[in-house]
């Protein structure tokens, strides 16, 4: 089945078409800039930008940086409080003219991860961890996911994690990998003590560079970058409006 994979992100909208069976993009991504304060409508019309460039028609998977809990956002981090409580399923829809499906974007991340790249075959607990503007945690015990976890606002030295872990703060405090790696082992470590799982999987944009930064991690459970690197959201949209999650 061929599904149009829309990944929206705290500074760029993306999205191809993606074959669910294989979980291969059928044609080069597009990349348009997230609409300033990224208010619903102005991202609604990006997102039907993208579809429109590729004269879709289909149905749209959309991975989304909030819970969505029946197409509607429970709350906003690096998004506006205008999307709070917003049927984005209903906007997306209407706005594109295409069959929507919303779901949070470290979940749609983890799905791809979990079906065809890093996580694949691997039993007991999996954490999809994606550093990006903020941090987007996906937990999967025994291939199953619990939805909608936001382990990026773990409280970390007074602060949401992320906001001193993500790849925006490093970038934004222009930290050496030595200096990040020691907060992202700290960040790591509290999740490791919480949940006991078996492995990490590191996606977003920085997992294109990880060989800088994996290697100075200290914990005790396994860590590797996403097979998907930053393509993981679009791919696990796709799989997500295939399958209804």
């Amino acid at each position: 089945m061929q599904v149009l994979g829309i990944d929206v992100g705290g500074s760029g909208i993306k999205g191809a078409p993606v074959d669910t069976k294989t979980g291969k993009l059928l044609a080069e991504r597009i990349r348009i800039k997230t609409p300033k304060n990224a208010e619903p409508q102005p991202v609604a019309e990006v997102v039907a930008e993208i579809a429109n460039s590729f004269n879709w028609k289909k149905p749209v998977g959309i991975g989304f940086p909030a819970p969505i809990k029946s197409g509607i956002a429970m709350m906003a981090a690096n998004i506006s409080e205008k999307w709070v409580g917003t049927n984005a399923d209903d906007l997306f829809t209407k706005t594109t003219g295409c069959d929507c499906t919303m779901i949070n974007d470290a979940d749609a991340a983890g799905l791809a991860e979990m079906k065809f790249g890093a996580g694949k075959g691997q039993p007991g607990t999996v954490i999809m961890v994606t550093l990006g503007t903020g941090i987007g945690t996906a937990i999967f015990h025994r291939g199953n996911l619990l939805p909608n976890t936001e382990f990026g606002h773990l409280e970390m030295n007074g602060k949401d994690a992320e906001h001193r872990a993500s790849d925006a703060v490093r970038q934004r405090d222009d930290l050496s990998w030595k200096k990040y790696a020691k907060r992202l082992n700290k960040y790591l470590a509290a999740m490791e003590n919480l949940f006991w799982p078996d492995l990490f999987i590191i996606g977003g944009g920085i997992s294109k560079e990880s060989e800088k930064y994996i290697p100075l991690l200290k914990i005790e459970t396994p860590v590797i970058p996403a097979q998907f690197l930053n393509e993981a959201g679009i791919v696990g949209a796709a799989l997500a409006a295939r399958t209804g999650s």
